[in-house]
């Protein structure tokens, strides 16, 4: 229990960042305009080189590690990971698919793991200091992927990392559109999420007691995330959002439907206020209580 009901932290993070010019706009801009203090970069995609020049230039923005092995490109060539890629160094596009592949070949678990260490390695090579790491897709709770990603994180240093579990009763209450594929992805990742915490338990990692955002992106409006905050449990809590530019190409908002609103909502001065009346503070992993769950 938290003795104290205000300044509690919170992170609000914005995923997918090197994405793109337009993320990487729109993540900037919701941190000096609103309320998203915390980024998680992806290490292979385009714009990557932006992101790392604008997060120096942003030193206040804390930056983890987006592990990406689904909907992504590769750190290696394809010819090193001939299982895990296209001829392209392109993941699967199903999280389902990549699942199988990597739980059941044993042949795809060795590729994974050299995948896995040059994304830890390149992140190294931005000079950024680690803040966390999660995952594309949240991919990273997979079993196999799970095991391997704490042990490289104990290897570099980094121990505070995304568990997502817990939002599945106050995410409906809010709001129960699509209501069957909701149930089933909140109690596959409440299950997901109860076998992470027990991997961890006394290795000294630290993560967020909730993480909200699996049931409702790309529909994480103002009125939503107003309501969500003034509900949340009185706990070191994230929120994660993938805002984009409001000066995004077609092409960039047909990737992100819902981009654009999140993006309006984070830098909504109601939904700041929302936070401070909360009793919440805005804090990134840095800052989260090293209090493991008995």
């Amino acid at each position: 229990m938290l003795e104290s009901c205000t300044n509690i932290p919170l992170i609000i993070n914005g995923d997918d960042f090197g994405y793109s010019e337009a993320v990487n706009r729109a993540i900037i801009q919701a941190h000096h305009q609103g309320v998203l203090s915390s980024a998680s970069l992806m290490v292979n995609e385009a714009a990557v080189a932006q992101a790392v020049t604008l997060a120096k230039e942003n030193p206040t923005l804390a930056v983890g590690l987006h592990l990406a092995l689904v909907l992504g490109r590769s750190a290696l060539p394809h010819s090193e990971i001939p299982h895990l890629t296209n001829q392209r160094n392109e993941f699967s596009n199903s999280p389902f698919l990549a699942g199988m592949n990597y739980y059941f070949s044993k042949t795809a678990r060795r590729e994974l793991r050299r995948e896995m260490k040059a994304q830890f390695d390149r992140f190294v090579t931005t000079g950024l200091p680690f803040s966390h790491v999660d995952g594309h897709n949240h991919l990273h709770m997979h079993p196999v992927i799970f095991s391997e990603m704490l042990e490289l994180c104990e290897g570099y240093g980094v121990k505070r990392i995304r568990i997502v579990k817990g939002e599945i009763g106050l995410s409906l209450r809010l709001d129960r559109r699509n209501l069957p594929s909701k149930l089933l992805l909140g109690i596959v990742f409440n299950l997901l999420g109860n076998w992470c915490e027990k991997k961890v338990l006394g290795r000294g990692f630290i993560h967020p007691r909730k993480v909200y955002g699996l049931l409702q992106t790309g529909a994480m409006n103002e009125e939503y995330l107003i309501n969500l905050i003034k509900r949340m449990e009185k706990n070191d809590s994230e929120i994660y959002a993938h805002p984009l530019s409001l000066e995004a190409s077609e092409l960039e908002s047909r990737e992100n439907p819902g981009g654009q609103r999140e993006l309006l909502a984070l830098i909504s001065e109601q939904v700041r206020n929302s936070v401070t009346d909360a009793g919440f503070q805005l804090s990134n992993y840095q800052s989260l209580r090293g209090i493991e769950k008995k």
